[in-house]
């Protein structure tokens, strides 16, 4: 990787061909029923089922398609590419090398781009974003747009010092730049940094709480009325923490012994976390879920969302946990723009105690009895109304393009 960064910085300075402006007209001609659609070529890494891929594609499915069209720019090992959902939308989908491999990765990079002449490139790989811009510069690409969807914690050193390494150049080739938080837009852009925030926008209708479907999620769960079920949704993988909940629930069961945890999602990590709850012989009281398309239907069931993330850019999963009316504790390390209903509680995450006095105060005292939650929209979680802000992303590139 490191021997990558050399001849991609050494590459990068050998010439940039002439922006391409010559098709614009045709998607900005506002009087021809007949002009083609934005093609806007979104870099998104590896499709692994993790929580940017979603954003993107819950964006996807509510722009308007006669203005804007994305193509997918996927590392050919990725395992959950939607290819049946996007050619439906009328997408395409490319496969390029992993850009753990970024001497091949960009070279195929700059080859698609010349042959596929996008007027905007979308990346959304955060400081790998450097990566793909640089191409897309280098072969003329009017509009580029670097997209932060995350931040950097501790524990994961390898890949720490390559964002360090990565996060200078973070403003050098994008013409735009976007982020999930304002949060994560200081993070790799700086400070004084103008960029522009879009929201991890989600169907608000879908996570509405209902209390029938509460009643028949816990039935096929097998999750007793009177069980208190704890949720996460999130990637098995270190930044997600998943081993903190399993200590807080170990904590909780000697107070609590109608109390299980449901584990939403997979990932690499997942295999050490079943073997760690199998050690603590608590393997009765957790649920592993695994990858769900029904995630919506499951927040019914819980009683309680927890994410002990180390570092986020802003969790969708906590948007749509408050849209389901959920009470929600977050980890301190997340960024309190998340907090959308002004109910979230956020907790150090250095040891579970204070995590497991809350949780168990909440359940001796019966606050999220299903007749507690509510169906309606409270806070600021209207902002995060998907069509509401396709409709403006739309805006946005229509925007880049014609004016």
């Amino acid at each position: 990787m490191i021997k990558g960064i050399v001849e991609w910085r050494e590459d990068v300075t050998d010439g940039i061909d002439q922006p391409d402006v010559s098709g614009v007209d045709k998607h900005c001609d506002k009087k021809n029923s007949d002009r083609e659609p934005i093609r806007v070529a979104q870099i998104v890494g590896k499709m692994l089922g993790g929580g940017v891929e979603a954003v993107v594609m819950n964006y996807y499915r509510h722009i308007d398609r006669s203005k804007v069209q994305f193509d997918f720019l996927v590392d050919e090992d990725s395992t959950r590419v939607p290819e049946d959902e996007i050619t439906a939308l009328g997408g395409r989908i490319f496969r390029i090398p992993p850009y753990q491999h970024p001497i091949r990765y960009r070279r195929e990079l700059i080859r698609l781009m010349r042959e596929q002449q996008w007027p905007i490139v979308h990346s959304n790989i955060n400081t790998l974003s450097v990566f793909p811009l640089s191409a897309a510069k280098k072969v003329g690409v009017p509009v580029r747009i670097a997209h932060s969807h995350s931040t950097m914690g501790k524990g994961e050193f390898a890949k720490n010092a390559m964002k360090l390494v990565l996060r200078p150049f973070a403003n050098v080739y994008p013409t735009v730049r976007f982020a999930c938080s304002r949060y994560a837009g200081k993070w790799l852009f700086g400070k004084n940094a103008d960029f522009t925030v879009i929201p991890n926008a989600i169907e608000l209708d879908k996570f509405r709480f209902n209390a029938e479907t509460r009643k028949q999620t816990r039935k096929e769960l097998g999750i007793l009325d009177d069980t208190f079920l704890i949720g996460h949704v999130g990637r098995f993988m270190p930044q997600k923490n998943q081993s903190f909940l399993v200590d807080v629930l170990a904590g909780l069961l000697p107070k609590c012994s109608d109390v299980m945890l449901a584990f939403v999602g997979d990932g690499p990590d997942r295999t050490a976390v079943q073997q760690y709850v199998e050690e603590l012989g608590i393997a009765d009281h957790v649920l592993f879920l695994g990858q769900r398309s029904d995630v919506n239907r499951l927040y019914q069931a819980f009683d309680v969302f927890c994410l002990p993330s180390l570092y986020e850019g802003l969790c969708v999963v906590g948007i749509e946990a408050q849209r389901a009316g959920l009470p929600c504790l977050f980890s301190d390390a997340i960024t309190r723009e998340v907090d959308v209903t002004g109910a979230s509680r956020f907790m150090p995450i250095t040891s579970p105690e204070e995590w497991i006095s809350f949780i168990s105060a909440i359940e001796s005292l019966s606050n999220l009895h299903s007749s507690k939650r509510s169906d309606q929209i409270s806070g600021d979680i209207e902002e995060y109304d998907i069509q509401r802000c396709a409709n403006s992303l739309v805006k946005k590139y229509e925007s880049f393009i014609c004016e």
